[in-house]
């Protein structure tokens, strides 16, 4: 299997040295890293929703583009001489055999809780010092919250449990209502959703997921509501609010969601 996938992998940088060569593609030529990023963002989103959908199929293709997009960036690098994609491999490869030193040397971990304690004092003795260093800024705001409030609560600063958090919760929620200038509730709402992730984290709840699932639960309701509307020859712009609340209480005796592990 892994021959296997070093002769394709080949292949693969082989077709990208030919998509980037002068006789290449005049699109793929025009390719800088910040031009790259959003196609990156994508194909890592449509790898989640193969995996949420359990399509395997759909997930093998998913991430061949992610790969693809590391084979991409590598050979851009590669033309800017900063790296090559064997670089890139060689590195991953040194970290990991670096950072499990319980599986490729004598250092005896035996849960992932442990695995996890040690995981900080790895990355340190790599030169991250600062316990908030390598949390991506990119990351989508409540997975970035999520991973500062853990990175914290490992070293001891955190809430003494779920009632505190509640109660610092409530507290952001008043510190809102009073805010009169923009910039204040910009602000105070931000601490708001902040507290919220607390929250999620004291009753191990994924938040991004969580909220995805209201997002999936509210198109679904609201798609009822247009077929409704729809069927009795109206537009929902049109229709009167005692009518839209009554569609929307039959939405929500239908279950359009399977069960979920939380």
């Amino acid at each position: 299997m892994a021959s296997d996938a070093g002769g394709n992998l080949n292949e693969l940088v082989q077709i990208m040295e030919k998509l980037l060569s002068p006789e290449g593609c005049p699109w793929d030529k025009e390719q800088t890293h910040n031009s790259l990023t959003r196609f990156l963002i994508e194909e890592s989103y449509e790898v989640l929703d193969a995996i949420e959908q359990e399509d395997t199929e759909q997930l093998k293709e998913e991430l061949g583009d992610v790969l693809f997009q590391v084979v991409f960036h590598s050979a851009l690098a590669e033309k800017e001489g900063w790296f090559t994609l064997a670089d890139v491999i060689k590195n991953n490869k040194e970290k990991m055999v670096r950072r499990h030193p319980h599986v490729f040397a004598s250092l005896a971990l035996n849960t992932s809780q442990e695995v996890l304690n040690h995981w900080e004092g790895f990355k340190k003795e790599e030169g991250k010092k600062q316990l908030l260093t390598g949390i991506p800024r990119m990351l989508p705001a409540l997975m970035r919250a999520l991973k500062i409030q853990e990175k914290v609560s490992q070293a001891g600063f955190d809430f003494s449990g779920l009632p505190e958090a509640i109660k610092k919760m409530q507290e952001e929620i008043r510190e809102f209502a009073e805010a009169g200038k923009p910039e204040e509730r910009f602000a105070e709402l931000g601490d708001m959703l902040f507290s919220l992730v607390n929250i999620a984290r004291f009753m191990n709840i994924d938040p991004e997921a969580a909220l995805q699932f209201c997002n999936d639960k509210f198109t679904e309701r609201f798609n009822y509501i247009e077929a409704q509307c729809a069927d009795e020859g109206l537009e929902i712009s049109g229709a009167a609010k005692e009518e839209l609340d009554n569609f929307w209480r039959q939405a929500k005796l239908f279950n359009f969601f399977k069960k979920k592990d939380y």
